[in-house]
């Protein structure tokens, strides 16, 4: 389930987010440029090793308009360039994950993957964002306390 939000809950000042890569506008993030940000919501269902069978409510930006702010170097309409291009994130633990644009993109995959800034109702300012990707089986990908998100062109050398 997928859907804009306009929530009351409050953001917190904290840790900021770096994004940059291969980028024009790189920049630092923090919790309220987050939450200046068009949300939305979607409920996953994945499995965690750990802890077994998970099932959450998240709400915040997609990843696809946080990356746009930082206007990726890759020419907008072109749909093979964009297709060069990996999304790199990493959390403060050091976890990192590494999405294509191709599934974030609305002319391919349109995976609707957020940076979840509530979980279940509580506000996530403390641990930072959550990496949210619908359709994984595995929570693997759900990187909770994201710090950092690097766009990069695989150039193929």
């Amino acid at each position: 389930m997928l859907g804009e939000q306009t929530g009351t809950l409050q953001p917190a000042e904290g840790a900021l987010i770096r994004l940059g890569g291969d980028v024009h506008s790189p920049r630092e993030l923090s919790a309220s440029d987050l939450w200046s940000l068009s949300r939305h919501e979607c409920e996953v269902e994945f499995s965690c090793r750990k802890r077994g069978p998970r099932r959450h409510r998240f709400t915040g930006p997609l990843l696809l308009d946080v990356a746009h702010l930082a206007e990726p170097a890759f020419v907008p309409g072109e749909r093979k360039d964009r297709l060069r291009y990996l999304i790199s994130i990493r959390a403060r633990d050091g976890h990192r994950v590494v999405l294509s644009w191709a599934e974030i993109d609305p002319e391919f995959a349109n995976i609707p993957v957020l940076l979840g800034l509530t979980r279940d109702g509580d506000a996530l300012d403390a641990e930072g964002p959550q990496l949210v990707v619908p359709g994984d089986v595995c929570g693997a990908r759900h990187v909770s306390g994201v710090a950092d998100v690097r766009i990069r062109s695989d150039s193929g050398d």
